[in-house]
């Protein structure tokens, strides 16, 4: 059966922690996977501008041994003058993988339904599931391995604009890393709730927890790793006044840093913009990992489309 990765949760906490050992695996030795040798070609669709999405699938598919058909908006027919289940049926007759970052969550949903290869959401508006890959590969990298790589029983807090695809995919991934997950944000910028509650099963079922709060010093408070995102994201220039008033208590400062953990790591899944979500010494300062963070996005995708090919 053909397996896709449309959303966290499509990897049981089993598989997750195996994609993540062959991410480590490769990224020690980037040329020990070659499952597109060929090369086979993978076609990546951009229906958003990207700079680490891009680079990430295009270098690893490369590493991986394939060729990576780069489709920019524009380029194709898809969901235009062709449906999008017939253009997943006709790739599916010419290329070994389809990664697709989007806009709806459904069309993602109908190409897999439709795909007899795998279909890997690079990202759309309701998940982010590779960057959550490369996030917790981050985090065993510079706090799990201090107990033996484990991620599970570690804190991790998300601050800012939880009511996104990030705040989802967080929920969601990390659960089943079995993490304690924080997400804080205003009044009206929470998850939605059929998220949390999938989320919180997953906790249940892997000795994690789901919190969903306000208050981000609370929310911060002796977390193993902070977490934000950009409060303007694509699309939503024309708010930005509005947003930057209604997130303003959610920056991450060297003060609210020192609420966490005192060996805490900071995130960003990048880009960033200083001295809105995040003040430049902390993005800047020795508790960012962000770079090694950007640089795992290119691991840990290669370690899932190895993983998903070796599935089918």
């Amino acid at each position: 059966m053909t397996r896709h990765f449309l959303r966290d949760d499509d990897l049981t906490p089993a598989e997750q922690r195996e994609v993540l050992e062959l991410a480590e695996r490769l990224k020690r030795n980037p040329y020990a996977e070659r499952p597109l040798e060929g090369p086979q070609s993978v076609a990546v669709f951009f229906d958003k501008t990207s700079t680490r999405t891009r680079f990430s699938f295009a270098a690893g598919i490369a590493e991986l041994g394939g060729s990576p058909i780069v489709v920019n908006p524009g380029e194709a027919q898809l969901g235009a003058k062709e449906t999008i289940s017939d253009t997943a049926r006709v790739l599916s007759r010419m290329v070994s993988m389809i990664v697709w970052r989007t806009f709806a969550h459904a069309g993602l949903e109908e190409m897999a339904a439709n795909a007899t290869v795998p279909v890997i959401n690079s990202l759309s508006d309701d998940f982010h599931p590779c960057q959550i890959l490369a996030d917790l590969q981050t985090i065993r990298e510079h706090r799990a391995a201090r107990k033996g790589g484990e991620l599970s029983g570690l804190t991790a807090t998300y601050v800012g604009d939880a009511a996104n695809n990030m705040g989802h995919s967080y929920l969601l991934g990390f659960a089943t890393a079995g993490m304690h997950i924080r997400v804080a944000g205003p009044d009206g910028y929470h998850p939605r709730e059929d998220i949390v509650a999938d989320a919180k099963r997953i906790a249940a079922e892997t000795g994690g927890s789901v919190t969903i709060l306000t208050d981000p010093v609370e929310a911060v408070r002796g977390a193993d790793a902070v977490i934000t995102d950009t409060w303007v994201s694509m699309g939503q220039e024309g708010e930005k006044a509005e947003r930057v008033a209604t997130f303003g208590a959610y920056r991450v400062t060297p003060e609210l840093m020192g609420h966490a953990a005192d060996d805490a790591i900071f995130l960003h899944c990048l880009p960033a913009y200083r001295e809105y979500e995040v003040a430049p010494d902390v993005i800047d300062g020795p508790q960012s990992v962000v770079w090694d963070e950007a640089e795992n996005r290119v691991h840990a995708q290669k370690a899932l489309m190895a993983w998903l090919l070796q599935q089918g």
